[in-house]
């Protein structure tokens, strides 16, 4: 029988889940997950959701998926070894490194990698049942025929997403937001960069619009074919959302499961007026309808984008139109209910204005202020009718105001009261993790003449075979030319005499390979290795299990993340021998993983247009521009292929300046990489002077280099030091005055 997964974003949205019939339910504690802006559970509260749901005999499941640095690993070790003892069924995972320290200390924990590790295909499914991986969450990218093929030739446990909210960039690949201030979402701080307001340049003016917003995903009419097809768990979006969208959304998929086989029309019916209620985004079926890749490449962005919806939540309830205080009243009743003063008293009135809906006590909203720099959730505890007008005044969160836009999520009449989980006294579970010491590992020491493919210099990357050769004036030791349609069909045919030998030459693969495109790309490795190229850069798990019996050289590229020693070590394992790092990572970071002994392993990004977005889809013929802008007045730039869509910065990430700093530091390989974007010869003037006298290049982006991922923890600390300091400072100057007067005595 198929599985029911609900998330359980807070104790509310577990007794909807349960209540409504959900088989298991996957929640985050308070480190490691995807979704650090939510609740979480405290761990007496996991523990005892533990307990209690194995009683009840449902499953549940922890995320820990997001990626981690080196300076977290130990962290990492004690909360894995905590997990070790409360024995939830699984934990969902996308850093390697936890697969390599469940493999040597924790062997007991049940491993589901997750979506954020990027897997579509069977070759990359194998790999990780070769690695006790016992089941995968399948990325999002993919439609029936596919994942009924990858069940076909794996057997393994499949879990797929059958309802919520989607990412335009292709799972795990996001980097978008990161960029933007080092809130990365391979680390759960997403700042959703896809849901915000742009503006773009198109002929004749300028034009703006949610562009990279996509609609929600809803899969109930696939239920029964995905059953069918063997998909061992269904997975709800949600552990943002309330309650009571738990609720209807597992009621709405436990009908349709239960009832298709009497009568599939039917219960299909039933299962989409149960969502009726739910007024998110509207509704794709994204991947699913599509008979083969062309076809799915050229149609689905007009099946999940549509840029005049704003931010794609809710039914439009109008503007603010006027704001007040809120009355005295609901203020102490709210500080009664919360037990806490200072939420209470962040509240407000609002008279809403266009909407056609009066909201009532107990809706849900959503509000969205005009410059769209921020959103919030909310829960009408109160509403106020004027005399004299008949107007209805709401209360809202405070930081809101007149022009800011509201919707509605959620209406009163859904909501339902469900028996608890959890028991009422909890204080018997006291477990937390121990403070244990990680094991020290140390990576894999260079072997003489292990890495004689990869000499000290510059590399250099491009992704159209023109650019070969305008690279040349770089002086590269060694090109990496991406696979995309254009180099492997000119490679392939013999178009075009290279000015590098094939050995000179690296063959990057994507980072999204996808059950439809495995076969072609299996047959293109093995014509490359036979035309005599020997070195390729993998970026998905897949590309290690197709090229494990070749005897062929494989680097790690930058989204095999490596921000840790562990997953190093993992792809050891794999048969990686050399690491391109990740663009997201920090110089602290990368000096913490790879210690001086091993430092000649790495290629470190100087020069990159990181894309932002990758998405599997060519935009619609109506996105004609190339270049547009936030509201900073930050300029990105979109293109479209056969091979995908990719947002890049029109900024460049780049370090040139640092070079000396870095091979100093024992990195003595640098890569230059122009990937998706044309190669000019002022761009490589300038970085060859950049690299030469040690000089920054005007408008480039440092990422991540400096500060590293964003942490506010980090940014309380450092505001606490320096206002120490201040005092410090302001204490020393007083004592000189003071010291000064009496001294003049």
């Amino acid at each position: 029988m198929v599985e029911l997964l609900a998330p359980a974003g807070n104790i509310e949205s577990l007794d909807a889940a349960i209540g409504e019939g959900a088989d298991a339910v996957y929640l985050g504690l308070k480190s490691f997950n995807a979704r650090m802006r939510t609740t979480n559970f405290a761990w007496n509260q996991f523990e005892a959701a533990v307990d209690s749901l194995h009683k009840l005999n449902k499953k549940i499941y922890v995320t820990v998926n997001t990626v981690c640095e080196e300076r977290e690993t130990e962290r990492l070790y004690r909360f894995l070894s905590y997990l070790n003892q409360i024995r939830p069924d699984g934990i969902i995972v996308q850093d390697f490194a936890v697969l390599r320290l469940a493999q040597e200390f924790f062997p007991d924990l049940e491993i589901h990698a997750s979506t954020q590790m990027n897997v579509a295909s069977s070759s990359g499914v194998k790999l990780l049942q070769a690695s006790g991986v016992k089941r995968v969450v399948l990325a999002r990218e993919l439609g029936l025929e596919e994942i009924t093929k990858i069940k076909n030739e794996t057997g393994s446990e499949l879990e797929i997403f059958i309802h919520g909210a989607l990412c335009v960039s292709e799972s795990g690949l996001c980097l978008f937001s990161s960029f933007l201030g080092g809130k990365s979402a391979n680390r759960g701080m997403c700042a959703q960069a896809c849901r915000r307001y742009y503006t773009a340049e198109v002929p004749g003016g300028i034009k703006q619009g949610y562009y990279f917003s996509p609609c929600d995903l809803q899969l109930i009419d696939y239920i029964p074919d995905l059953i069918e097809a063997g998909v061992d768990s269904f997975k709800i979006e949600g552990r943002m959302k309330s309650a009571e969208y738990v609720g209807s959304v597992v009621a709405a998929y436990r009908y349709v499961i239960d009832h298709y086989k009497e009568d599939r029309k039917g219960a299909i019916a039933t299962g989409k007026r149960i969502l009726s209620s739910d007024f998110a985004r509207s509704k794709t079926t994204y991947w699913y309808g599509f008979k083969n890749l062309d076809e799915g490449v050229e149609n689905t962005a007009q099946k999940i984008l549509n840029p005049e919806q704003a931010g794609g939540t809710g039914i439009y309830l109008g503007k603010i139109d006027k704001t007040k205080p809120a009355p005295k009243e609901l203020v102490e009743a709210l500080r009664n209910s919360l037990n806490n003063s200072s939420e209470a008293i962040k509240v407000q009135m609002a008279l809403l204005k266009g909407g056609s809906y009066e909201p009532d006590p107990g809706d849900s909203i959503r509000l969205h202020k005009q410059d769209d720099s921020g959103r919030v959730s909310h829960k009408i505890r109160s509403v106020e009718i004027d005399e004299n007008t008949g107007k209805r005044w709401i209360d809202i969160p405070s930081g809101f105001k007149q022009g800011d836009e509201v919707y509605l999520l959620q209406i009163k009449s859904t909501s339902k009261r469900y028996q608890r989980v959890l028991p009422h006294d909890i204080g018997k579970y006291r477990k937390q993790p121990k403070d244990e010491l990680l094991p020290i590992l140390d990576l894999t020491e260079v072997r003489d003449k292990e890495l004689n493919y990869f000499p000290d210099g510059i590399y250099v990357q491009v992704s159209s075979i023109a650019d070969i050769f305008a690279v040349q004036g770089l002086n590269p030791v060694r090109v990496i030319v991406e696979y995309n349609h254009e180099t492997i069909y000119d490679i392939l045919n013999n178009k075009t005499v290279l000015p590098f030998s094939k050995k000179q030459i690296f063959i990057s693969l994507d980072p999204f390979c996808s059950e439809f495109q495995e076969e072609v790309l299996k047959t293109h490795l093995e014509q490359l290795i036979e035309k005599g190229f020997c070195t390729f850069v993998v970026n998905n798990v897949a590309h290690l299990q197709m090229l494990k019996k070749q005897n062929v050289n494989l680097m790690a590229g930058p989204y095999l993340y490596t921000f840790n020693r562990w997953a190093a070590s993992w792809l050891e394992n794999n048969n990686v021998s050399s690491f391109i790092m990740p663009y997201e990572n920090s110089r602290r970071n990368l000096e913490a993983t790879f210690e001086q002994n091993v430092r000649s392993r790495v290629l470190v990004p100087v020069f990159a247009y990181p894309s932002l977005f990758r998405m599997r889809f060519k935009l619609p013929q109506d996105y004609d521009f190339t270049y547009f802008e936030d509201k900073e007045g930050t300029v990105f730039k979109v293109n479209s292929t056969v091979d995908g869509s990719f947002v890049m910065p029109e900024e460049p990430f780049c370090i040139t300046d640092k070079v000396n700093f870095i091979t100093s530091s024992g990195f003595k390989k640098l890569l230059i990489d122009f990937s998706k974007t044309k190669v000019s010869r002022s761009q490589i003037k300038a970085i060859v002077s950049s690299l030469a006298k040690g000089q920054p290049l005007q408008g480039v982006s440092h990422f991540n280099w400096k500060d590293g991922f964003y942490s506010q923890k980090q940014i309380d600390e450092y505001k606490a030091a320096n206002e120490r300091a201040a005092m410090s400072a302001a204490a020393k100057s007083t004592g000189k005055q003071r010291s000064g007067r009496k001294y003049h005595k």
